[in-house]
């Protein structure tokens, strides 16, 4: 039987937390950072194992960051307790990671926007239609959710869209949308989406700059594609 080992058996200079005050954060591995999130391990494993059987339950961070408390809850040794610490760490690293779209991020190519939006729409299982809102700089005023579900041109109306960009001001807006499967190519429906907003952006006199179609850590600009 392989003996557990327990985080009173690692010499104390290789524990995580010591590690992380010597070398800084980076240097740790995602089952580091977590054991120091969960700060304790159970009666029979450590602190260290109970991260690395965390890791494994979910496959990784991606779905580990989007469990719920009950998901984290069916985890041999995690409580509320611990489920809420974590929840809270994953959710103060997402609002670090959009604090660098404040102060008025500037899209000025489709890689700005897709990276505008790209952690945000990647991960999550339905379509979401979200709207970027630009000055007369291209500058983001606001961003909006418009629509969840599949993309249809009956259902993401234009009216939805320009009535917030009217509230907003804005001279210009950018167009995303995610595909679940983490394949962006457009679909035929996108592109017919698109050109209806494009038609009635020149009608109301803002505009369309592009429609982003986010995949899994890639995107395609229909702009770039000549669609729009």
């Amino acid at each position: 039987m392989v003996k557990n080992i327990m985080m009173k058996d690692v010499p104390q200079e290789d524990r995580p937390r010591e590690r992380l005050i010597r070398e800084g954060a980076s240097s740790l591995s995602s089952q580091e950072l977590l054991a120091i999130l969960l700060h304790s391990g159970t009666r029979n494993e450590s602190v260290m194992q109970l991260a690395e059987r965390l890791v494994c339950r979910f496959e990784g961070l991606d779905l580990l960051r989007e469990a719920s408390i009950e998901e984290l809850k069916q985890v041999k040794g995690i409580g509320t307790a611990k489920a809420v610490q974590l929840l809270a760490g994953f959710e103060i690293g997402q609002r670090m990671a959009r604090m660098v779209h404040d102060s008025r991020y500037a899209i000025r190519s489709p890689e700005d926007g897709a990276d505008y939006v790209m952690e945000e729409l990647r991960v999550l299982k339905q379509e979401h239609f979200v709207a970027l809102f630009l000055n007369t700089k291209n500058q983001v005023l606001y961003k909006k959710t418009i629509f969840v579900g599949s993309l249809n041109a009956s259902i993401v109306h234009p009216r939805e869209v320009f009535k917030e960009a009217v509230r907003q001001s804005a001279a210009a807006i950018i167009c995303f949308h995610n595909h679940p499967s983490g394949d962006p190519t457009p679909s035929r429906e996108d592109i017919d989406v698109t050109k209806r907003l494009a038609s009635c952006g020149k009608m109301l006199g803002v505009d369309v700059l592009d429609h982003i179609v986010i995949g899994d850590q890639c995107f395609v600009s229909l702009k770039q594609k000549g669609l729009l």
